[in-house]
């Protein structure tokens, strides 16, 4: 069966795309830019296959698709910039092959006008055709929450900026077929700063509440209970809630560099957020001194190492972090985590422990860094002998919180 659909990146955001593209019923090719993060179980990966997901042998196939993605992970680079290497790698392979009538979106998370700026000119160039007259070009951004029961391709909404308005209407015809609702933005510009607001949306508000959580051990305040009550409040509050530090694929982005100004909102929340780690570090080896232990030669066990609850991926994880420092102060960590068989910190693989219970109650501190669903933090709060909870899950009084 010849596929209608091309993701060009297979990582997080472009699996997210080719499941959901398959789910309703769409031929889909893939096609990697890179050694992307993006990872299936042998269950999805063969439910994929059976519904028409096809990896591209080769790059002349993403020519006879109707419709393609660019979903090419953009990571930053050294100097905290995003680096759009397989962004640019993916449209100059994308441009040798593209045929007229095509519509190409992109749903990599980059600063604004980068679709008009970079994109156009490399497809145009290595294609011979003319965006908005011989293909139609636009921008979507992602909005993936890996995880969530609640909310998935089918039922959140796509924001859609075309170049042109024919430009908007074919890839909001594309999107129809597998989202409720399309929302159609004035342009790709306002497209694209739409992925920027929503990520930093997030970053600055976990840090105003990570700030807090600070501020409130020292008043000997009980933020858990300030936000049950806050939460409370039917407007003008969303609750968000502190833990060890900001993990995962949607990092914060100052993107307003091309206009001479920088978010000093989101420098602040990066720099309070960035702090997170240490300062659990700094709450342990307290903790351990009230008690009359040093972290030195103490064992630690890290609970939850992945970046959020009930899933597999590492990206960005807080947990990295914590266990170098804990390693640099002579602690002796080992992790459990019913999602990660094995893990390691600068290629130091970590110790994991096999019985939660047994570990727990044999090490001098055990912190929850993330509270899996399988945990039952009742019963470890009873069995360890020290507990320090970054999440605010284990009962009221059953631990030492963040």
């Amino acid at each position: 069966m010849p596929a209608d659909l091309a993701v060009i990146g297979l990582g997080h955001l472009g699996l997210h795309l080719a499941q959901a593209a398959v789910a309703a019923g769409i031929p889909t090719l893939g096609y990697r830019t890179g050694p992307e993060a993006g990872s299936l179980t042998a269950a999805e990966l063969r439910r994929m296959l059976a519904r028409g997901f096809r990896p591209a042998s080769s790059p002349a196939e993403l020519g006879r698709v109707r419709t393609a993605v660019i979903c090419a992970p953009v990571p930053r680079g050294a100097d905290g910039a995003p680096d759009l290497t397989q962004v640019e790698s993916a449209a100059r392979t994308l441009a040798e092959q593209l045929r007229a009538h095509t519509t190409v979106i992109l749903e990599s998370p980059v600063p604004p006008g980068t679709t008009e700026d970079l994109l156009r000119p490399l497809l145009e160039a290595g294609s011979g055709l003319r965006a908005g007259r011989d293909f139609h070009l636009a921008y979507s951004p992602s909005r993936v929450d890996p995880g969530n029961r609640d909310f998935g391709a089918a039922n959140t909404p796509k924001v859609i900026g075309g170049l042109t308005p024919a430009c908007t209407e074919s890839a909001a015809t594309f999107y129809g077929r597998l989202t409720d609702k399309v929302v159609r933005a004035r342009g790709p510009r306002e497209a694209e700063t739409v992925q920027v607001l929503e990520t930093n949306y997030r970053q600055v508000n976990i840090a105003l509440v990570n700030e807090m959580a600070v501020l409130c051990h020292d008043l000997g305040v009980d933020l858990w209970d300030v936000i049950r009550c806050a939460e409370t409040k039917p407007f003008g509050f969303q609750a968000f809630r502190p833990g060890p530090g900001v993990g995962g694929h949607a990092v914060p982005q100052d993107l307003a560099a091309p206009t001479g100004r920088s978010l000093r909102m989101v420098e602040l929340a990066q720099q309070v957020n960035s702090r997170m780690p240490p300062y659990v570090v700094q709450r342990a080896a307290a903790l351990l001194n009230e008690h009359g232990k040093s972290a030195r030669g103490a064992r630690v066990l890290l609970l939850g190492v992945t970046y959020k609850p009930d899933l597999a991926d590492l990206q960005g994880s807080p947990a990295h972090e914590i266990a170098l420092r804990l390693m640099e102060l002579g602690a002796s960590v080992s992790y459990h985590d019913p999602h990660v068989p094995a893990w390691s910190v600068l290629d130091r693989p970590i110790p994991r422990a096999d019985s939660l219970y047994e570990a727990a109650a044999g090490a001098d501190l055990t912190i929850l860094l993330q509270q899996h669903r399988t945990y039952d933090l009742q019963g470890l709060s009873v069995k360890a002998q020290l507990l320090l909870d970054t999440r605010g899950a284990t009962p009221t009084g059953a631990a030492h919180r963040l």
